[in-house]
C-alpha cells in the first residue's frame, strides 16, 4: 500500500469498494467519532440503502487504502465536515461533484500531499 497522505486517519468504507465489486461513487464526511477517524464514509455505485444499513457491510480502514483503490480520493482528504460528494465517470472523464449543488469540484481545489507540492 502506498501512503499518499501521512497520518491520513481511518474512514469507513463499504465492503463492495474494498472487494472490488463496486466502484467508488459516494463520499460523505461526517464529524469524527474518535481522533483517528477522519470522518470520511466511502460507498460504491452498487450500494443500496438496505446494504448501507447493515453495519457488517462496512469496514474501518486507513484512508490511504481507499486512495490506493481510487487515487482521485486524495484530493478530497481535507474537505470540510458536511461534504457530500460523488465521483462521476462519464464521457468527460472522472470528476468529483458536490452532490447537493451538482457543481464540479475544480481540481485546483483538491488537496495535494506535501511531498507532491511544487516548490
Amino acid at each position: 500500500m502506498i501512503e499518499f497522505i501521512p497520518a491520513a486517519g481511518t474512514c469507513l468504507v463499504t465492503k463492495n469498494v474494498l472487494e472490488g465489486k463496486g466502484l467508488v461513487r459516494w463520499m460523505v464526511r461526517e464529524k469524527s467519532a474518535i481522533p483517528v477517524d477522519n470522518g470520511w464514509r466511502i460507498m460504491s455505485h452498487i450500494d443500496t440503502s438496505d446494504y448501507l444499513k447493515d453495519n457488517s457491510n462496512w469496514q474501518i480502514v486507513d484512508f490511504n487504502e481507499v486512495c490506493n483503490i481510487e487515487p482521485l480520493l486524495i484530493g478530497i482528504w481535507d474537505m470540510p465536515v458536511g461534504a457530500d460528494l460523488q465521483l462521476v465517470r462519464d464521457e468527460l472523464g472522472l470528476r468529483i461533484m458536490d452532490t447537493p449543488t451538482g457543481r464540479e469540484i475544480p481540481r485546483e481545489s483538491f488537496y495535494v500531499p506535501p511531498q507532491d507540492r511544487a516548490e
